[in-house]
């Protein structure tokens, strides 16, 4: 256990920029059950809390990790508008594609998400459907953006997030099924779903890019229910959510 210096305070205030997180392959998870939901999975560099945390809450096995902090000095690092008494620094894992686990399964691809709500909605939605990976175009929002760390409530810690070029991804397991909802795709409720493969989702305003629709082989429809004027689309989260809802309802449907 120790004190902490300006030199931690500086590291951990730089971690809210995407280039320094990368710089120092580092990120934070802010809160009590956002820190106690995820310490058991990643590698703790430091776990720095108040000295009534520490009293009441700390893992006694951290003990070599722990910095003190008090108020003044948590609310100088802290990435919210109310600073919590802890905060833990991790070292972002290695993620490896395991190939078969992607071929066997369920895959959700996510074509320039841009909102940390949503993507950590998709990230809990994964959690909770039993889907390993989620497959993210470079211009979707970071996933150890502190806003999606606190919105996945601890999924963040078993669903593997893997960025990469979308179109090569796709092309190079060409012999998949690839999902995706659009406007004149088929009605989600009467269509054939399979527990492998695919399935997009694409930007909160323009929807699955030209590249990524190209590629896409089996088109869906969530239908509106009302036959008068409507809301022009679902929320990419709530999109996720139904979608996803029917590929597993259609596994029990067909055993």
């Amino acid at each position: 256990m120790q004190d902490i210096n300006n030199g931690i305070i500086k590291v951990v205030r730089s971690l809210a920029v995407k280039k320094y997180r990368d710089d120092e392959r580092l990120f934070v998870a802010e809160g009590t059950k956002c820190v106690r939901d995820t310490w058991d999975y990643f590698n703790c560099k430091w776990l720095i809390c108040t000295r009534a945390w520490h009293d009441r809450l700390a893992n006694a096995t951290m003990h070599d990790k722990i910095v003190l902090a008090n108020n003044q000095q948590m609310a100088k690092m802290s990435q919210f508008s109310t600073p919590s008494d802890v905060i833990a620094v991790y070292e972002m894992p290695e993620k490896e594609i395991d190939e078969k686990e992607v071929r066997d399964g369920l895959n959700i691809v996510l074509d320039n998400v841009q909102d940390p709500g949503n993507l950590g909605t998709i990230i809990r939605l994964a959690d909770w459907y039993g889907i390993k990976n989620i497959f993210a175009s470079i211009g979707t929002v970071d996933v150890y953006n502190h806003k999606v760390v606190q919105a996945t409530m601890g999924a963040i810690s078993r669903v593997k997030v893997h960025y990469c070029d979308v179109p090569n991804l796709l092309e190079e397991y060409n012999d998949l099924p690839v999902w995706g909802t659009f406007l004149d795709g088929d009605n989600i409720y009467q269509s054939e779903l399979d527990n492998k493969g695919f399935v997009v989702f694409g930007n909160e305003g323009q929807g699955i890019g030209q590249k990524v629709s190209k590629l896409v082989n089996k088109r869906l429809l969530i239908p509106s229910w009302n036959s008068g004027e409507t809301s022009e689309s679902l929320n990419v989260g709530v999109a996720t959510a139904v979608v996803i809802s029917e590929f597993r309802r259609s596994v029990l449907k067909n055993k």
